[in-house]
């Protein structure tokens, strides 16, 4: 599309890009990219230990990484619902 054509549906176009999407659902639920960025943290730390892990067994240090990763990301959401609940009935009065 050429910048001298307009657009057909110009209020679709802006309201629905994907970074627009994005940075409404953060604001929406901000505990999400959190769990997001933990998740991916401790897979990161998990690689970098997987040389330097010493006599433990290959199986036994990917469970401990895989509870790790899981803690944390369920950690995060769990909050992130404790925060959103709070927010609607403490945090707004009733009407």
């Amino acid at each position: 599309m050429s910048p001298s054509q307009e657009s057909v549906y110009p209020e679709y176009e802006t309201e629905t890009s994907q970074t627009s999407k994005l940075i409404r659902k953060f604001k929406e639920t901000p505990f999400v990219p959190i769990g997001m960025g933990g998740f991916a943290a401790v897979v990161a730390y998990g690689l970098y230990k997987l040389k330097h892990r010493g006599e433990m067994k290959m199986s036994l240090h990917l469970i401990h990484m895989r509870v790790a990763a899981q803690g944390f990301a369920v950690g995060a959401l769990t909050c992130g619902v404790l925060y959103s609940m709070f927010k609607d009935y403490v945090g707004k009065p009733k009407e």
